[in-house]
């Protein structure tokens, strides 16, 4: 284990081992509806850091030429000293805010679900062209070194709280979307991430055999009351070049591997919580900008995944929905939750959609604080936690309050499933999940009554044709 990981550890575990009472008494909000279901507990949901070390140019060489524990000392003597807005990927400041922020929302938690991309976008041109050539062998020691450095700045606030992950598209030698099965980045970073993430919650000798060969695991950490189970869902991307047949191999293999974790788990008695970078359904960013018209119907739709991988997820969640107690992912930036179709025998599922810290895409940086029935783990409601550069002083604080919102004492997965007809007739309800779903700032790609129905239809029609069907039909 590296020096500077053993160094910090103590420490912040003596934070950290606090006792669960306060966080069991604590509310999701200071107002939020609370239902009859005994204590909750709650965590952290953050994803889509996007850490970029090129914000500052001029401490590139620096950072090329140290080892990473000189890197915090490095990134603290830039001019930079505040998060840098929309536009721009994670810089320094606005990675240790948002950490710094997300540990002080909570003094304990059971564990940190963190939604996958690590690296920036269009991290290997950014560094080739800083360092004046295409050396790959440099590349990987830098993205290496990126990586370790983000880990160690995690571990540093959060102690001994596990961090279960899953990998982004960005986090890749490759490129985006082109992480390679059984490659250099799964071998490099398996052992970092089970040691200083997972902090070993996991079957050592199952997950070093599943993430060294398509970046996919189950962790079970001690005093889970459910399965997760991590997928590699860059490997069903629609935007993934033409697959070879060994990379087409892999893919189809995670979802056998799905098949086999879910029925093993049905088996046994456990509930899982599927955990995904990139989910199913349509690219409503990508549908609108590419195929509305000015009366908002859409001649085709851009999707996620590719359909044949889609298809067959949808039917494995269907027929194991009893079992699937919960769902999340990132990737999209967006604060939003998409339903996935049952096979009619149980309820439907729902994930959970975290919005981004990096603010690339106009959105403003924000997290969640998901809150839990402590027996069981079933899911009451959360907040959002969110940095508005507009303010006069940003920080990060609260912005919202899902049940205060919606006025739901449901659990989440009933509340956001009756809220999604809501959606369609009650406009105040319309315009709060429009507000919301850049999560305080939409200057860019504002949600308006013409591309609304591409926004609502991508909540719970996941097949393609359903979806155009859907849109274009909204108003008839």
């Amino acid at each position: 284990m590296p020096g500077f990981f053993r160094k910090r550890r103590f420490f912040h575990f003596s934070l950290l081992f606090i006792p669960l009472l306060a966080v069991l008494i604590a509310g999701c909000g200071g107002n939020s509806s609370e239902t009859t279901v005994g204590t909750t507990t709650q965590f952290i949901f953050i994803s889509d850091i996007h850490f970029s070390p090129f914000y500052d140019e001029t401490l590139f060489n620096d950072l090329v030429q140290t080892e990473v524990a000189q890197w915090a000392g490095i990134f603290e003597s830039s001019m930079i000293t505040k998060p840098q807005s929309w536009g721009n990927e994670t810089n320094y400041p606005l990675l240790t805010q948002a950490l710094d922020a997300a540990r002080k929302q909570l003094s304990s938690m059971p564990f940190l679900l963190f939604g996958g991309d690590i690296l920036a976008h269009k991290f290997r041109e950014k560094f080739f062209g800083l360092y004046g050539k295409e050396d790959e062998e440099a590349l990987r020691a830098f993205s290496y070194k990126t990586v370790t450095f983000f880990v160690s700045v995690v571990r540093e606030r959060f102690g001994e709280v596990p961090i279960l992950f899953i990998l982004g598209n960005n986090d890749a030698y490759a490129g985006d979307y082109l992480i390679v099965p059984g490659g250099p980045f799964l071998a490099d970073t398996a052992e970092l991430f089970y040691s200083e993430l997972l902090l070993q919650g996991a079957d050592r000798e199952k997950y070093l055999k599943t993430y060294s060969a398509g970046g996919y695991y189950v962790a079970d950490p001690p005093g889970s009351k459910v399965l997760f189970v991590c997928l590699n869902a860059v490997l069903f991307s629609g935007r993934r070049p033409d697959a070879t047949v060994e990379e087409e191999d892999a893919a189809l293999k995670q979802l056998e591997w799905l098949e086999e974790t879910l029925v093993s788990a049905g088996k046994e008695g456990r509930k899982v919580w599927l955990f995904l970078h990139i989910p199913p359904g349509a690219d409503i960013f990508g549908t609108v900008n590419a195929y509305m018209d000015d009366t908002g119907h859409i001649s085709d739709a851009v999707t996620m995944w590719k359909e044949k991988y889609q298809q067959r997820f949808l039917e494995l969640t269907a027929r194991h929905a009893g079992i699937i107690e919960a769902g999340f992912a990132g990737h999209t930036h967006m604060d939003e939750y998409l339903i996935t179709p049952s096979d009619g025998a149980e309820d439907s599922g729902t994930i959970v959609i975290s919005p981004s810290i990096s603010p690339i895409f106009g959105n403003d940086p924000a997290f969640k604080v998901m809150k839990m029935v402590t027996e069981g783990w079933k899911l009451l409601d959360y907040r959002l936690v969110a940095y508005h550069f507009e303010d006069p002083a940003p920080e990060f604080g609260f912005y919202y309050d899902f049940s205060d919102t919606y006025g739901s004492d449901l659990l989440l997965k009933d509340a956001l499933i009756g809220l999604y007809p809501e959606l369609a007739t009650n406009d105040a309800k319309r315009q709060a999940y429009s507000r919301y779903y850049y999560s305080g700032h939409d200057g860019d790609n504002p949600i308006d009554d013409t591309n609304w129905p591409a926004y609502w239809c991508g909540i719970g029609r996941l097949p393609k044709p359903e979806y155009v069907d859907c849109v274009n039909n909204y108003f008839k």
